[in-house]
């Protein structure tokens, strides 16, 4: 599985590179703080594949990087996508690289 620090995800922000992030957290804990990411919960990860880009490389992120990488790994085994990354830490690394006000549920 292909990961991405935070460092990398802000840079790439920064640079305004062309790229997805999809934030597999339940709705409420989207609601509490975000990094502006489409949110689709893990649950629904695999019904709601068609919002997923194929053609560019797709971040996804959770709290900790736990549910993010469940995800990929559904999204790589079930339907062969090769353009996904786990963001390794989550929001909460976000948090503690550039954020510390930031309220993470």
């Amino acid at each position: 599985m292909k990961e991405i620090t935070v460092q990398e995800l802000k840079a790439k922000i920064d640079n305004k590179e062309d790229f997805q992030l999809i934030d597999v957290r339940e709705t409420f804990e989207y609601e509490t703080s975000n990094l502006d990411g489409l949110n689709i919960p893990l649950g629904g990860i695999l019904i709601e594949a068609d919002q997923i880009a194929q053609d560019k490389p797709v971040i996804i992120q959770c709290r900790s990087g736990k549910r993010s990488a469940a995800a990929v790994m559904q999204l790589e085994q079930m339907l062969g996508l090769t353009n996904l990354y786990n963001l390794k830490g989550g929001i909460v690394a976000w948090k503690e690289a550039f954020d510390p006000n930031m309220p993470v549920y």
